[in-house]
This record gives structure tokens, C-alpha cells and sequence, in this order.
């Protein structure tokens, strides 16, 4: 298991591959320094092991090593053709016994949600606190009527099929690597969501995590969304450890309402609402987050 070292904005990173049992290749990164609490971070829905929060000071304070791998065809991860949700907890815990880590604190922002519920219902014993984002979650029709940009188009893309899914997120994906970037699809998003996107800061790092999450193409973006076109392929009351799923009100890309169902769903789960606020909501509660899943992680 090679791995590369470096420093990004003062913030230590380890980057290495593990070949998995079937002989793909798992692409993964440490963030932060040696000795410091591991979390396994499960980044959106498209991104890569590159993901991160654009104020370090958080982590360092807070003494966190964020763990963090490309999912199927994405950055630097082989492809998985026809995957389904539950099959990537496979992955992730060999990923754990490689980096001999017996039991982790487990965060999903939006995409990673179900990932993290996932692994925690496979692999009980391995987890031992979640945090759930603005996850994604399951849609009925009249959700998903609501939802706006990217999402509602490959949402009816996704109906039809995973070709024509693809052909969508293959010109997606050509715009999002574009000048106007990820913000240009999201045009229709709530007021808040747009004043977080148009920060240059917030700008430059999805533009880096999203240029190396579809580096290889739509194809691993188009097998992630077709896996979750319906209802989770794992049940959630095998989950032992406690879930918080923090929701903000006026998230147009996962409605309150799918995520309150959701929830419900989930033993020991507590839903916290941000009142006012949407999918971009997270970057201003980053601390809070973390403090909060720490509290839960002995």
C-alpha cells in the first residue's frame, strides 16, 4: 500500500491506493495530522478524496483525521459497474482493516449519506457514532417534482435508464469541468445556497474535488445515481450506533420531507433541522458537526 505525503493550505494530507480482492483499486486520503481522531468522511455525490472544508482551523482545533476514498470510478478508484449502495460498505472496510482501524466515527454529506447508513448497517461493529448531512434519500413523486438543476434532470434521466442517465451526466459533467462550473446547474437553488457557491473559496475547492472525481468520465457519477433510483438496498434497523442527520428546511435538493421519512427509518436517529437554510448549509456548521459527532464517538 504506497502512499504519497504532502501539505494543502496547512493542512497535512497521505494519499495511497489498496487493492481490493476482486483487484480493483481503492484511491484514498488521509486529511490531518498523525495521532489525531480518525472519522471516516463520506463526501457528495459527484466527489472525490479530495473533498474538503475550506477552513482547516476547524479540524486542527478539533484534533480530526478525516479518512477519505474515491467510490467506484471516480479520481483514482476502479469502476464498479452496476454496484448497488450496500455493496461499497465492502470496500470501506477493507479500507478500515488496511489502515488498522477496528472502529470509526462515520460522517455522509448528501451522496456519502446512505453510503455511511450502509456500512453501518453491514458492519455494525465497525461503527461507532454517524452523522448524517443533508444526505440523499429515497423520493415519491411529488418530492421530486421540487427538487431543482442537476437533480431534477438526472432524477427524470434516471427513470429511463442508465444510458440515457449517462448521456445527461456526460454533458453534465462537461459543464460542471466548464468556466461557470458547478454554480452554472444550480442557478435555481435557493438564495443562501447561491451566496455560499459564489464564494471564490467555496469556488476554487469544489472545482479541485470535482475535476478529480470525473476525471475518468460520467461513467462511476452515472452508476452512484443509478444505485440510488430507489429505495435503499440495505436495512437500516441492523444499525446499532447512534445517527444524528442534520436537514435544513429549505434544501431543495433532498426536501425536508424525504428526509424526515428517512430518518424515521433509522434506529437511534435524531433529525435536526436548520430553519431557513439548504444543501449548502453544512459549510456553515462545520464545527458544530464535528463537536457534536465527537461527543458520541467513545
Amino acid at each position: 500500500m504506497k502512499s504519497v505525503r504532502g501539505i494543502e493550505n496547512g493542512l497535512a494530507f497521505q494519499d495511497g491506493r489498496l487493492e481490493l480482492s476482486d483487484g480493483r483499486q481503492l484511491a484514498w486520503r488521509w486529511w490531518g495530522e498523525e495521532g489525531s481522531v480518525p472519522v471516516l468522511y463520506l463526501q457528495g455525490m459527484p466527489g472525490s478524496r479530495l473533498a474538503r472544508h475550506p477552513d482547516a482551523s476547524i479540524q486542527l482545533e478539533l484534533g480530526l483525521r478525516y479518512l477519505q476514498a474515491d467510490r467506484p470510478g471516480y479520481g483514482g478508484s476502479t469502476r464498479k459497474p452496476g454496484h448497488g449502495i450496500v455493496d461499497l460498505a465492502d470496500d470501506l472496510v477493507a479500507l478500515l482493516d488496511a489502515q488498522a482501524l477496528e472502529r470509526v466515527p462515520v460522517i455522509g454529506g448528501s451522496g456519502g449519506g446512505p453510503q455511511a447508513l450502509a456500512l453501518a448497517a453491514r458492519y455494525p461493529a465497525r461503527v461507532s457514532a454517524v452523522t448524517i448531512v443533508v444526505g440523499s434519500a429515497p423520493l415519491i413523486p411529488e418530492e421530486a417534482a421540487g427538487i431543482v438543476g442537476l437533480n431534477a434532470e438526472a432524477y427524470i434521466a434516471k427513470q429511463k435508464g442508465w444510458e440515457p442517465l449517462f448521456q445527461h451526466l456526460s454533458a453534465a459533467r462537461e459543464r460542471v469541468l466548464g468556466e461557470q462550473g458547478i454554480a452554472g446547474d444550480l442557478r435555481d437553488a435557493p438564495a443562501g445556497d447561491r451566496a455560499i457557491l459564489i464564494r471564490p473559496e467555496i469556488q476554487r475547492l469544489i472545482r479541485i474535488d470535482i475535476a478529480e472525481a470525473l476525471r475518468q468520465g460520467a461513467e462511476g457519477w452515472a452508476d452512484e445515481s443509478f444505485a440510488m433510483r430507489k429505495d435503499w438496498d440495505f436495512d437500516p434497523g441492523h444499525i446499532v450506533a447512534s445517527v444524528t442527520w442534520w436537514h435544513g428546511d429549505d434544501d431543495k435538493n433532498v426536501p425536508l420531507t424525504a428526509a424526515r421519512r428517512a430518518a424515521a427509518r433509522v434506529p437511534h436517529a435524531e433529525l435536526r433541522v436548520w430553519h431557513n437554510e439548504g444543501h449548502m448549509a453544512p459549510v456553515t456548521h462545520e464545527r458544530e458537526i464535528m463537536e457534536e459527532l465527537l461527543s458520541r464517538s467513545s
